[in-house]
């Protein structure tokens, strides 16, 4: 039997494709955790209907609300192996839960997962999936590449053997975001393995508004330098450059005693046309793009700051 974990915060909207998905899916020895943090809308009501229908379908309350403690909750309270984790807002290809334990039986590893393809539904949305699938929008991650298959830092959700918990912990409740990055880096360290297998399908609705997409982004650098710090193993450039790209425009007043000081913002200007303009021929898209790049980095960036004082 294996384990499905869900958590869910007013998921209304979303709840019953996750729960078609998981029932129509192989295999069928199979149990769904739910972890609700408090929603006010009818995500409760609509679960407990398809509980009350079939039994390996739990509802769970998180009074504290995160994503770790549902995590550790759900995982603590289960009986499956292994243990995979799903998100509202993503769709699965229907032999989701077969390549994950065909990956498990191939490779060995203890933390399987595929990689993090992004689509959208609106403009912004592809906008978004379009710049966190470049170089420039996130950098080097092995996480955003489609095709790669083998070892890595990270996968997407993720799925995990669960003796993995007996010897390296459970998930860090400080972490509102980045629980996952810390959790695999923490699994790597350690020296389990981390595999990404792009056989392993499923497709991420980003944010659907700038203001989301800066508060998520803000966050996604806020907690990271507690991550970093805990393993400083998996500190990599791309982790501080937008915080470096901060602090630079912060001296943008320089400019003042000389005006060779614009030269890296106008090699960062030519990036953002370049990549803006290469991938679409949408001119909404085309003008999205020139303001998510710089929004996620900024935010990001300002974010990451703020954890390294904080922290």
């Amino acid at each position: 039997m294996i384990t499905v974990i869900c958590p869910t915060y007013n998921e209304s909207k979303f709840i019953e494709q996750i729960i078609n998905f998981f029932l129509n899916a192989k295999p069928d020895d199979k149990e769904l955790i739910i972890v609700d943090g408090g929603s006010t809308d009818e995500t409760c009501e609509i679960i407990n209907g398809w509980a009350s229908k079939h039994n390996n379908i739990k509802l769970v309350e998180n009074p504290d609300k995160y994503v770790p403690f549902a995590l550790n909750k759900a995982i603590k309270m289960s009986s499956g192996d292994p243990i995979v984790r799903l998100d509202a807002h993503t769709e699965f290809a229907e032999d989701y839960f077969e390549k994950i334990i065909e990956t498990f039986n191939i490779t060995g590893a203890d933390v399987v997962g595929g990689p993090m393809r992004a689509i959208g539904k609106s403009d912004f949305q592809k906008a978004v999936a379009l710049v966190t699938g470049t170089v420039f929008g996130i950098g080097d991650s092995k996480i955003h590449r489609e095709n790669y298959s083998g070892e890595s830092d990270h996968v997407y959700l993720g799925a995990w053997q669960r003796k993995l918990f007996d010897e390296i912990g459970f998930f860090d409740e400080r972490l509102k975001r980045n629980q996952d990055d810390e959790f695999h880096y923490r699994a790597r360290s350690m020296g389990k393995k981390v595999f990404l297998n792009p056989d392993i399908k499923s497709y991420y609705y980003p944010r659907s508004n700038i203001f989301k997409l800066i508060g998520q982004y803000f966050q996604y650098g806020l907690f990271k330098p507690l991550v970093l710090k805990k393993i400083k193993s998996e500190i990599k450039v791309r982790h501080i450059i937008p915080a470096v790209f901060c602090v630079y425009l912060l001296g943008l007043p320089l400019t003042y005693f000389s005006i060779f000081y614009l030269l890296p913002l106008f090699l960062y200007t030519v990036l953002n046309l370049y990549f803006s303009l290469r991938f679409s021929r949408n001119i909404i898209i085309n003008i999205l793009l020139l303001i998510i790049y710089p929004s996620i980095h900024i935010s990001y960036g300002l974010g990451f700051i703020a954890g390294i004082l904080k922290n």
